[in-house]
Formats: C-alpha cells, structure tokens, sequence
C-alpha cells in the first residue's frame, strides 16, 4: 500500500492512534463537523447512548490531514476501521482535502450515514448537554471526549460555533 492521507475533525486530530509520517492543517468541503452520532460503544451504550462527532453534509470542516507512512499501512488501516466502523454508522471515502499550504490531497474520510439508526441529526444544544454529562462507554466519559476536544480545537486555532455552544452547557472537572 501506498502513502496516504486521513483526514481527523475530532478525536483523530489529538488522538490518532499511530504516528503519522506529516500533518498538515487542512479544510474538507462539503461537510460539516457535528455532534450527530449517537455513540454505543466508545462513549455510551446501547442503553444509554452518549454523542460523538460525524461529519455531516453541508458547509466545510478544518481539522488535520494526517498521512499514514507506507510502511505500517495495512495495519494502521486496520485499526481505522476498527475504531471507526464498529457499528458502521460511519462510511469510510475519499475525497479531496485542502491543505493549508494550498495543496490538494485524496484523504480517507468516515462521513456519517443519515440512514443509520445512529444518527441523531442536530439536536439542542440544551439536549447534547444533558447525553453528554450522562454518558460513559469503553473508551471513557462523554464529557471527556467532548471537552477534549474543544480544547484541542482551540490550540489548533479552530473555532467551532457548534461545540462552543455545546460547552457553554457542560459542567467543567
């Protein structure tokens, strides 16, 4: 397999799970980034779903491109799809991603199916507040992932309005 790229809008930018060989900045149009993903496993249960990020239709997204090494790729492939598809609510594509420096790459992109029984579409800010502070699942807390995330958000100088607001409702440790 040949060098390629990923593109990370949540916990893939600070928290990738292999180490990539560049990362750059970078914007993916088309979608947007939103707590949209009832989550069964890595931040909830089936009985008491938490909410992850998916990158769903409309507007654009800056996250990170991260491009996984040549060698290695299989496996690291391997454990995407592991981590992302595990109730495959995610569908893993292509498509181009922007670079900071202008450049154009093909990265791997999990977008969130709308017709899985997962999607939670766009809920009140109010309404995330309460499943995220509620809920827990193999990988940790929900309000870890979220707030995790808003901080990486900002020292990577991303300023994301949705999950500002949805902060603004969260109880800080």
């Amino acid at each position: 397999m040949s060098d390629f790229w990923v593109f990370g809008y949540g916990s893939l930018m600070w928290n990738p799970g292999f180490e990539p060989a560049d990362r750059h900045m970078a914007t993916v149009h088309g979608f947007h980034r939103s707590l949209c993903v009832y989550s069964w496993v890595h931040r909830g249960t089936k009985e008491s779903p938490g909410l992850v990020l998916g990158l769903d239709k409309g507007g654009s997204c800056r996250g990170v491109a991260l491009k996984v090494p040549r060698k290695g790729a299989d496996e690291i492939v391997a454990y995407l799809r592991e981590r992302e598809l595990v109730t495959d609510v995610y569908k893993e594509q292509q498509r181009p991603v922007k670079l900071d420096s202008g450049r154009r790459v093909e990265a791997l992109v999990y977008v969130v199916d709308r017709n899985h029984e997962q999607y939670a579409g766009r809920l009140a800010d109010e309404e995330i507040g309460r499943i995220v502070t509620g809920s827990q699942g193999r990988s940790g807390h929900n309000l870890e992932y979220v707030l995790n995330t808003v901080a990486h958000l900002r020292r990577e100088g991303i300023f994301d309005p949705h999950l500002e607001a949805v902060a603004d409702f969260l109880p800080r440790h």
